[in-house]
């Protein structure tokens, strides 16, 4: 059920790709977006309209944002409504469409926001909103809060988006080559339409229905980010069948595609995708392992040139390789850019962070020491804490070659044990407060992440194996001359040639925790920090490998030209 406005005309003709996602970050202000996933689904966006892709991408409007985060005196995260508006920065789309859920019709608007390419190519980006007048209290409140609330909301919001967002672009009037799910919240789309091409079968169960499967495989690809079953999206079936009831396909072929016991949103996905893609090559190997019998292809992440680079550094590739925008390639010529001109809009770039710490802290940082930074969401795998395992170790590190340590991040409103984690830095910092600068920024945000990787010296990063699938971060410090520090996992067991474009920690295979930490101070006062106090040149020509074996390859922009040639076309 839908109500139309004409749209068409204004949408149609071009097929597009629509790239559905749980969570778009499209400009810091809009809190649609809780962490990389949402980053990299707005790299994605961005580079499509600087590349003039056609694509229209599809999440949720997430009125209430994810939280702005807080941090108490002893070191606490309190979590604070987001709330936006989105007619502030959209306009209204001019369709409602119906979704069945617990039997209830619930109406769904969109917000039509518009990214703007370099060119002047555009990309439109739908959000999805359920506060509307025609639905209930709890109806409108659906497309609140990112990732909040139970199970059964958190369905309830992936009927909207899958269905919903399906039935939306269907009443704007825009032609569909192909469905892109990025990671499986959206997975819902792939049974709508099959619905829509569902025929009857005349000599088998006269008058039920049977789906084109191949059909619906050809038009969908997904991008798997988990590499654990656990942090895969699945739903007891008492409660689906009680939600999403009326809405669906015969529940005996959902089974057969989503699995037996749940409904497993990867599954789901899997089953019905024609290209099927992790998002870096180890994550591609332990993807296709966890789901044997399934092609898993492998096209490794990448960040937005613009959007990620200093405005300091930037202005340095303008000057030297002025089509680096277009062609971030263009930046494996970096060693033709004098050294003091690097340095120097690294230097700016570090002066601004070092401001923005003292407004958020009050504390005043030396910014002729080294800046290790590190900054992702606070949970267990990714081992923020890792750094602070042997105290007497690190100590003597920091009395013989001090360094400051930058650190952010938020944990998930229902992730007790990362929050403890957050608390545990804070009690580090006290403890370490006489041999060494530790701050920890509250309220990370895409603005203090873009500080942050292109003011510290070195990006630390430190997953526990192989749960890293890909990563982002450091490749937005690399496009600011910032090398890595980090475990050998994701992305960066492509992108570390050792000594030139940083440093690995660890062995790439073996996940032991005591073989990490003794790395990591071995690397930090044997390596890093004497090559960052001993030898300026050596550490520039550190921070050119960087930018010209990292940035130029690992970018958003060789990221979907792949996925046009490979997956699209």
């Amino acid at each position: 059920m839908s109500q139309r406005y004409g749209m068409s005309q204004r949408y149609g003709g071009i097929s597009r790709i629509a790239y559905f996602s749980m969570e778009i970050a499209l400009v810091n202000e809009i809190p649609t977006y809780a962490g990389g996933l949402g980053v990299l689904a707005g790299d994605t966006l961005r580079s499509a309209a600087d590349l003039s892709l056609p694509m229209v991408g599809v999440t949720l409007a997430s009125r209430a944002g994810y939280f702005r985060q807080k941090i108490d005196s002893l070191g606490r995260q309190i979590e604070m409504p987001q709330m936006w508006e989105p007619a502030q920065y959209c306009t209204p789309a001019p369709a409602k469409v119906a979704v069945q859920i617990e039997r209830r019709t619930v109406w769904v608007g969109a917000w039509h926001y518009c990214v703007e390419g370099s060119l002047g190519a555009k990309v439109p980006v739908l959000l999805l909103d359920t506060d509307l007048p025609e639905n209930t209290v709890e109806d409108r409140e659906i497309t609140y809060f990112l990732y909040g609330r139970d199970a059964s909301y958190r369905l309830k919001q992936e009927i909207v988006l899958g269905v919903g967002g399906v039935r939306m672009l269907q009443a704007l009037g825009f032609r569909i080559g192909k469905y892109h799910m990025n990671e499986g919240h959206s997975a819902l789309l792939a049974l709508e339409l099959l619905n829509r091409h569902a025929y009857r079968q005349r000599d088998v169960r006269p008058g039920e229905p049977s789906y084109d499967l191949p059909v619906v495989r050809s038009q969908c690809i997904f991008t798997t980010h988990t590499p654990v079953e656990a942090g895969q999206d699945q739903f007891d079936y008492g409660m689906v069948e009680r939600v999403a009831d009326g809405e669906f396909m015969d529940w005996r072929e959902v089974r057969k595609l989503a699995g037996d016991e749940r409904l497993n949103m990867t599954r789901l996905a899997l089953n019905l995708s024609d290209y099927v893609n992790g998002v870096a090559k180890r994550h591609a190997e332990v993807s296709q392992r966890m789901f044997p019998g399934y092609e898993v292809h492998a096209i490794t992440n990448g960040v937005h040139p613009h959007t990620w680079t200093s405005e300091f550094m930037a202005s340095v590739y303008d000057a030297y390789m002025p089509g680096w925008r277009h062609e971030p390639e263009q930046l494996v010529r970096i060693d033709q850019v004098p050294d003091i001109a690097v340095w120097d809009a690294h230097q700016n770039a570090k002066q601004k962070l070092l401001e923005r710490v003292a407004e958020l802290t009050g504390k005043t940082l030396d910014p002729s020491l080294p800046i290790l930074g590190f900054a992702r969401r606070m949970t267990a795998y990714k081992r923020p804490d890792l750094i602070f395992s042997d105290f007497g170790r690190l100590r003597e590190i920091a009395r013989r070659q001090p360094f400051h340590l930058i650190m952010a991040g938020k944990a998930h409103p229902n992730d007790e044990n990362g929050k403890h984690l957050i608390e545990r830095i804070h009690l580090h910092m006290r403890e370490l407060a006489e041999v060494m600068s530790i701050v920890f920024l509250p309220g990370y945000d895409m603005r203090l992440a873009l500080e942050m990787v292109s003011g510290v010296d070195v990006w630390l990063n430190t997953p526990l194996r192989p749960l890293e699938a890909s990563g982002t971060s450091g490749m937005k410090a690399a496009f600011n001359g910032v090398p890595s520090l980090s475990v050998l996992d994701g992305w960066w067991l492509e992108g570390c040639i050792e000594g030139i474009t940083g440093w690995a920690v660890g062995n790439p295979t073996v996940g032991d925790e005591g073989n990490d930490v003794q790395d990591l101070y071995g690397k930090l006062e044997n390596v890093v920090l004497p090559r960052y106090y001993g030898d300026r040149a050596a550490w520039i020509a550190i921070m050119k490998g960087a930018i010209a074996k990292n940035a130029a390859v690992f970018n958003s922009h060789r990221m979907i030209r792949r996925y046009a040639t490979e997956a699209y076309m």
